[in-house]
């Protein structure tokens, strides 16, 4: 007998669990559409050429390759190393994430789209990474992003979606971290290392995992100098209100013209939106999100202090992402929610609403085939309002029906006995109050379930 499971890094979710989800889908798929975002959906798998060197060594690791049909051990014989093994079995890879896949769809289907293109995905994303707490092999992504349009106006916009879906989920102490890679790029223009741009920001990324002391050696061992290393800690050390960071940047990077670009397209976003948040973003010099593909501004949403969950979102601008499929001259922007980690945020913290974990609204006890006849009537009749109802399907003891509409969290009972049939009224039990109420059959539909 084999038992029973699931690869590591997957789950099952449940009925009640598929409630809470689609609660934050629909709470983020509204904030989308109120701000004109359109649905699109790519396939699973993409091509693996399409996917390789668009994250970096690390992500091309995390990729779950897809085999191809043919003789394995052929290949196997074949193959001088592992790379051309792999590349001999597998020409294909569950998508990364959204946003190559969308960059891939766009080059496609460039005659078709009007410019500028905004679109949203909610769709699960693979990565082979090691399982743990609020880290999955399998996980859902919900991206928006605008292309074809080099206006900031996009980048404050997209904030506000941030900004609007938290206040939605009633998730109080998110933190909107902001910066620019004109920014970065600035940095390693001044210490003279522009080729070392990647791996400067690869390093300042890992800030909060191996602290300053292992960035300090990281960016030793990648080759840079301790003069070099010195300007950059006194790049991670600026502090103060966003006014204040923004004056010691441009002080700092007075000898770059990318840098104080980026400064200057920082300013204009806060203050763009500045009276609109409901949280107003903060400038973080040490965010750098090391994806090669960001070239303005980026973004990442820090879960509230109280939960150990770290990034619950994250995007930025991409300038020149479609050129890696030969369109140039196209820019876009784009953010992405971490579900699953929401989720496990608004779990902890006890921020699901009870209509998040309710279906149906009333179930009708099944005392018979003449009583069941006559539920059916008033069944059709709240579907029709949008109540959700049904019935138990066998004639069973009452008090096993009840108990099954206890473990199911339906708030009510419509009872429908023998006195009821004749009377013509429907008994209905609140199950949280254990009041029970003699309501007429006509005005059941009418009910304040």
């Amino acid at each position: 007998m084999i038992k029973p499971s699931i690869p590591k890094g997957t789950r099952d979710f449940g009925p009640v669990i598929v409630r809470k989800r689609n609660y934050i889908f629909n709470t983020i798929r509204q904030v989308f559409e109120l701000y004109g975002f359109q649905p699109l959906e790519t396939p699973a798998m993409e091509n693996l050429s399409t996917l390789t060197g668009k994250y970096g060594e690390e992500g091309d690791k995390l990729m779950f390759k897809v085999l191809d049909n043919g003789d394995i051990f052929e290949a196997a014989g074949k193959a001088a190393n592992n790379k051309e093994l792999v590349a001999a079995i597998s020409e294909k890879a569950l998508r990364y994430d959204l946003t190559i896949p969308f960059a891939r769809y766009v080059v496609m289907n460039q005659n078709d789209l009007a410019l500028p293109f905004k679109r949203y995905q909610m769709q699960p994303v693979w990565r082979a990474d090691k399982p743990q707490k609020g880290r999955y092999r399998e996980f859902y992504q919900c991206d928006a992003d605008v292309v074809g349009s080099n206006s900031l106006v996009n980048e404050v916009e997209l904030l506000l979606i941030y900004d609007a879906v938290f206040t939605n989920l009633g998730l109080a102490g998110v933190e909107l971290r902001v910066n620019n890679r004109k920014i970065l790029s600035g940095l390693a223009e001044v210490i003279g290392k522009q080729e070392l741009l990647t791996d400067i920001t690869i390093s300042i990324d890992k800030l909060d995992k191996i602290g300053a002391e292992g960035v300090r050696k990281e960016l030793s061992d990648r080759g840079l100098s301790d003069t070099d290393i010195n300007t950059i800690e006194k790049f991670l050390t600026i502090g103060g209100t966003n006014e204040e960071k923004l004056n010691q940047l441009a002080d700092l990077l007075q000898s770059s013209a990318t840098g104080l670009k980026g400064i200057e397209e920082l300013k204009f976003v806060l203050n763009s939106g500045l009276t609109a948040f409901n949280n107003e973003p903060i400038i973080d010099v040490t965010l750098a999100r090391g994806l090669n593909y960001y070239t303005g501004m980026i973004v990442e949403v820090k879960a509230p202090a109280t939960v150990k969950m770290g990034s619950i979102g994250g995007g930025g601008r991409y300038d020149d992402l479609t050129g890696l499929f030969g369109l140039k001259g196209i820019s876009g922007v784009g953010i992405s929610f971490g579900v699953d980690r929401i989720y496990d945020v608004l779990e902890e913290l006890n921020l699901f609403p009870e209509t998040a974990q309710q279906s149906t609204k009333v179930l009708f006890l099944n005392l018979g085939e003449a009583n069941a006849a006559a539920a059916f009537k008033h069944l059709q009749g709240l579907r029709a309002k949008g109540i959700a109802a049904e019935i138990y399907p066998d004639a069973s003891k009452m008090d096993k029906q009840m108990k099954y509409a206890n473990k199911r969290g339906i708030p009510f009972v419509a009872i429908i006995g023998e006195s009821e049939l004749s009377e013509n009224n429907v008994s209905i039990k609140n199950l949280a109050t254990g009041q029970q109420e003699k309501v007429a059959a006509d005005a059941v539909a009418h009910y304040n379930f």
